[in-house]
């Protein structure tokens, strides 16, 4: 993962007097439903994360794209009618930090971590998970090694603060196993050597080690990634405290994503069957569900076009399986 966006901001930026809540027109006393209407005013459903590889990032034309940018246009579709009506900010940045505690943004793809370190506990509702992340270690494809253990006394390259070195100590440090740490401040300076082999391994969180995978230079590696996570934590779907309607647009239109995904059973309902939503209870149209489906397709649809085997990730599901399939992800549904 890339050095966290929100620890890497100059601490002189918190000292300079940024308020962490500052009042911002429009959130702090929003009625209810008052959200909906100007989101449907503005014409654009406003989304934000930090940035992740297949989560959120920008393509080679400049456009975003990725799991949570495919869930920020499934609102769209659900409140507007189209997919595209939709802008995507990431909090990098000092103006994206500023843009993160103003509450700017209609829907949040935050973690805990990032909640909390944005000093937002009091003002999202943390919704829905949209992704499980996880730290882990990955490996040249012919190296003899196949579990974490079998790195003790080799060396491992991993991002300084990252929260792969955290768990990667914590690891090794349990099993009273010793190991070779090779810290980077930059990105390059850190896969140029893992591709150099002066590192026998590299960690990081998964979806970056996917990426690196993909890199010029890496290629010849053919690296895989060990089977164990060393840390596992959910990227989730964070709104406004203000309006509890809007709260439970989002929350329904990513249990839809994932419900859809259910197949029909002489138990239960599945597709988009399995939750059927009544939209005038959320002050949306009929046929919301539909639409949305319509746009991005299911929970399953969107992981394999961004992080999956239609992806240049090819990443496993894993626990961002259906937990039919033995993941946990898992949504409302009729019983």
């Amino acid at each position: 993962m890339r050095l966290h966006p929100l620890l890497a901001l100059p601490l002189a930026l918190l000292l300079a007097g940024l308020s962490p809540l500052p009042a911002h027109a429009g959130s702090e006393h929003a009625a209810h439903g008052v959200t909906l209407l100007r989101v449907q005013s503005r014409g654009r459903v406003r989304c934000g994360s930090v940035e992740r590889p297949g989560i959120a990032e920008r393509d080679g034309a400049g456009q975003w794209r990725g799991l949570a940018v495919d869930v920020c246009r499934a609102v769209a579709a659900a409140v507007l009618g189209k997919a595209e009506r939709f802008e995507y900010h990431t909090y990098e940045s000092q103006s994206g930090y500023e843009r993160l505690q103003a509450r700017a943004d209609d829907l949040y793809f935050l973690t805990g971590r990032e909640i909390v370190e944005g000093k937002l506990i009091g003002a999202l509702v943390p919704g829905p998970t949209v992704f499980i992340a996880s730290d882990a270690v990955m490996v040249p494809g012919n190296s003899a090694v196949q579990h974490v253990a079998e790195l003790a006394g080799k060396g491992v390259c991993f991002m300084i603060a990252d929260t792969a070195e955290q768990a990667l100590g914590h690891y090794f440090g349990t099993a009273h196993l010793t190991w070779l740490r090779h810290p980077y401040s930059e990105h390059g300076e850190m896969e140029d050597a893992y591709a150099a082999q002066r590192c026998q391994a590299v960690a990081a969180e998964s979806t970056e080690l996917a990426r690196i995978r993909t890199l010029p230079g890496q290629a010849r590696l053919r690296s895989r990634i060990l089977p164990e996570r060393l840390n596992v934590f959910p990227v989730v779907a964070a709104t406004s405290t203000a309006d509890g309607q809007w709260s439970a647009i989002v929350a329904w239109t990513v249990h839809t994503l994932i419900d859809a995904e259910r197949p029909e059973s002489d138990w239960f309902a599945g597709g988009a069957r399995a939750m059927p939503i009544p939209a005038a209870a959320l002050g949306l149209d009929a046929g919301w569900q539909a639409r949305v489906l319509k746009a991005t397709g299911h929970y399953g649809d969107i992981y394999a076009r961004n992080l999956g085997d239609n992806s240049a990730y090819h990443l496993e599901r894993g626990l961002n399986s259906n937990q039919l399939e033995g993941g946990i992800q898992l949504a409302p549904f009729v019983e």
